[in-house]
C-alpha cells in the first residue's frame, strides 16, 4: 500500500466515513478480542449488503485489505471511475470472479496480503446475498488458510441486509451487530490444500461458524447460481406476461 494511499485510508477511517458510519448504524462490536493484535489472518464474514465493505475497516482496530469484486474497478461513467479511485485508494484488491485461473490469481493476490503479516478479509460466498440468506461457501478461504499457515476468524454481519439491501443506494438508519467468533486453526489440515475434501471441509466448518452467530437460514447451494437461476425465471415469465 502506498503512502498516498494509506493516509487516504486513515483519513476515511478516523476522520470522515468511519465517524459518519458509527453514527448511521451504531454497530454493535462482540468479539473483538479474537483479532489477533499482530501478524497474519483472515477475517472470513457473510456479505449482505454494499455496506459491509466500509463497516468492518471502519470498526477494526487493524488494517485489513479486502478481495473486491473486479467490477467495482471497471464500471462506467463519472460514478465507475469514483468506485475505482475509492477502493484502490483504500488498498483494496480487484478479484475476477470468472473462476478458473482468475481464481487461481484470486488467491495469489491473497496470499501476497498473509505474507506481509496482514489481515485479509473475504467473503467465502463470492457476493453479496440477494435475499438475506447464507450459501454455500466457495473454496478459496481454505486453499489460502492452508497454504499461510494462518487462523481464520469467523465474522457476522447482522442487520445489514435489512438497512441497506442490494439495490438500495442510500442506507436506512438503524443499528447493526458485528460478531468475531474465535479462531479457527486448521494445522490438522496442513499440506492438504490440493486436495478437494480437505478444502472442502475447512470451507464448510467455517460457513458453519459463521450461520451460528449470523442466525441466518443456511442454503447449500452457490448463490450466484441461485442468483441467475431466478434471474432467468424472471426473465422467462416477464417474455409471458408480455404476449398477447
Amino acid at each position: 500500500m502506498g503512502e498516498t494511499a494509506a493516509v487516504f485510508y486513515r483519513l476515511l477511517k478516523y476522520v470522515l466515513l468511519g465517524p459518519l458510519l458509527r453514527l448511521l448504524f451504531r454497530p454493535r462490536i462482540e468479539g473483538m478480542e479474537n483479532i489477533p493484535e499482530t501478524g497474519a489472518a483472515i477475517v472470513a464474514g457473510n456479505h449482505l449488503s454494499f455496506s459491509d465493505h466500509f463497516l468492518m475497516p471502519a470498526i477494526l482496530p487493524r488494517r485489513i485489505t479486502f478481495l473486491a469484486k473486479a467490477e467495482y474497478f471497471t464500471g462506467p461513467g463519472l460514478k465507475g471511475r469514483l468506485t475505482a479511485a475509492f477502493f484502490r485508494s483504500v488498498g483494496q484488491i480487484p478479484v475476477d470472479r470468472s473462476g478458473g485461473k482468475a481464481a487461481q490469481s484470486a488467491i495469489t493476490a491473497g496470499l501476497e496480503v498473509l505474507e506481509k503479516g496482514e489481515l485479509l478479509g473475504i467473503y467465502p460466498e463470492g457476493t453479496r446475498s440477494h435475499d438475506g440468506r447464507l450459501y454455500r461457501g466457495r473454496t478459496g478461504v481454505a486453499v489460502m488458510a492452508l497454504r499461510a499457515g494462518v487462523p481464520v476468524v469467523p465474522c457476522a454481519m447482522v442487520g445489514t441486509f435489512e438497512l441497506q439491501p442490494p439495490g438500495r443506494v442510500v442506507p436506512r438508519i438503524g443499528r447493526v451487530a458485528i460478531r468475531f467468533g474465535r479462531p479457527l486453526d486448521f494445522s490438522r489440515f496442513a499440506g492438504m490444500d490440493d486436495r478437494r475434501e480437505a478444502v472442502r471441509a475447512v470451507t464448510d466448518e467455517i460457513m458453519y461458524e459463521i450461520l451460528a452467530m449470523s442466525g441466518q437460514e443456511y442454503v447449500d447451494r452457490y448463490a450466484g447460481e441461485v442468483k441467475a437461476e431466478q434471474e432467468q425465471q424472471h426473465k422467462v415469465t416477464s417474455r409471458l406476461r408480455r404476449k398477447p
